[in-house]
């Protein structure tokens, strides 16, 4: 089972703090986003004497609920199309469980959300990497580099839209050629979509559920985590038209028996959050992602593509090994009693050796902290003995 490069340096932040370093937390997408009072207080009034097991699918009052949420947003579902889950993650879960055996591969574009490997290991299925490159701001590889490694093997087709680790927005053209190739070969097209309101410089979101005729292939996974910076809530939702893959999904969510109940009702409730809420926190996004952006664009030797959605960057410092880089921030740097703790991006990768000069960004603090970040950074790399211009 892969460490996380998310989590894996933690005490070695620990560390800095009993110190009294300040560490700047820019390796985890936890947003500091007020989670919404309407959420909230769903919670403070729960009246309930009994906190029980919902439906293994979930509350039927929040799928829905759901199903008006997706209506907006031309996904047009019932509530049996959905099983409610325990955060995005556990959908990825069940999802790789439900759709692969033993040895079976799923090719995902790298860089990826690192526990793709993890969930694709404790299926026991094989993850078949198809490198995009930081030089082109991380875009769909060619379609011909799909075609290149299907064998019998191959159940599935992974992508995640917009990109975690990279930020980078699949187009409409983009998703439609996946859809393409996974109807061709009869593969399950699976797309992590947890971040689909963020979306900057007038970009839209294009889910695989706008796909005309791909009903049987196409599976959706989701959260509210990010979308209302709720990510103790725990609850996502796994998607699909598909009957037969529904009904082999809801053995592994009746194994784990239910939801978070507390979680579903805030989730629900959620829903009802207004819609300036979205456009006062994409504002704020964007003015974090710019200040990143140009912090790193700044620096001698580092560069990074201008992300169009979620709230992530994958740079390329000028640096032998990230994950040395990262872990000296921590042990063996401060810049005015402060450093940063990043992501090393070679956990994003499946391929070994890939990702050695890259780091994750994920810009949730405030534009205040990210400026101070990124000059601690930018000094950082002035004396870390490992720079390599």
């Amino acid at each position: 089972m892969p460490a996380s490069p998310i989590r894996k340096l933690v005490p070695y932040a620990e560390g800095a703090k009993k110190r009294g370093v300040k560490v700047y937390h820019l390796n985890i997408g936890q947003p500091d986003i007020p989670t919404p009072d309407v959420s909230l207080n769903a919670i403070r009034n729960f009246d309930q004497k009994v906190v029980a097991y919902s439906h293994s699918a979930g509350i039927l009052s929040y799928r829905e609920k759901l199903v008006g949420y997706y209506e907006k947003n031309n996904i047009h579902i019932t509530p049996d199309d959905i099983i409610v889950t325990a955060g995005g993650s556990e959908a990825i879960l069940i999802a790789i469980s439900t759709i692969m055996d033993q040895g079976d591969e799923i090719i995902i574009p790298e860089p990826f959300y690192a526990n793709y490997n993890g969930f694709s290991v404790n299926a026991g299925a094989v993850v078949v990497p198809i490198p995009s490159s930081i030089k082109d701001g991380f875009a769909l590889p060619p379609i011909e580099e799909f075609e290149k490694v299907i064998t019998p093997k191959t159940k599935a087709i992974m992508v995640c839209n917009p990109n975690n680790p990279t930020g980078y927005l699949y187009s409409q053209e983009e998703i439609e050629k996946l859809g393409h190739l996974a109807k061709k070969h009869n593969l399950y097209l699976l797309a992590d979509e947890v971040y689909r309101e963020f979306c900057y410089d007038g970009h839209s979101h294009f889910s695989v559920m706008h796909l005309p005729g791909m009903e049987e292939h196409c599976i959706l996974v989701d959260s509210v985590s990010k979308r209302y910076s709720a990510c103790g809530f725990r609850i996502g939702a796994l998607i699909s038209k598909n009957k037969e893959f529904m009904a082999t999904a809801m053995k592994f969510a009746q194994a784990r028996l239910s939801p978070p109940t507390f979680g579903q009702v805030a989730s629900e409730a959620a829903i009802d959050t207004p819609e300036i809420y979205f456009k006062e926190v994409i504002e704020e996004y964007v003015a974090r992602r710019n200040v990143v952006y140009e912090g790193i664009n700044r620096i001698e030797g580092a560069f990074c593509p201008n992300p169009k959605g979620a709230f992530y960057i994958t740079a390329q410092l000028p640096v032998k090994d990230s994950d040395h880089f990262c872990q000296w921030l921590l042990e063996d740097y401060n810049f005015e009693n402060q450093t940063v703790m990043l992501a090393p991006a070679s956990g994003f990768y499946s391929t070994p050796g890939m990702g050695k000069n890259e780091v994750r960004i994920s810009y949730v603090l405030n534009v205040s902290d990210l400026k101070a970040s990124m000059k601690v950074l930018e000094e950082a790399l002035k004396v870390y003995p490992g720079r390599t211009v």
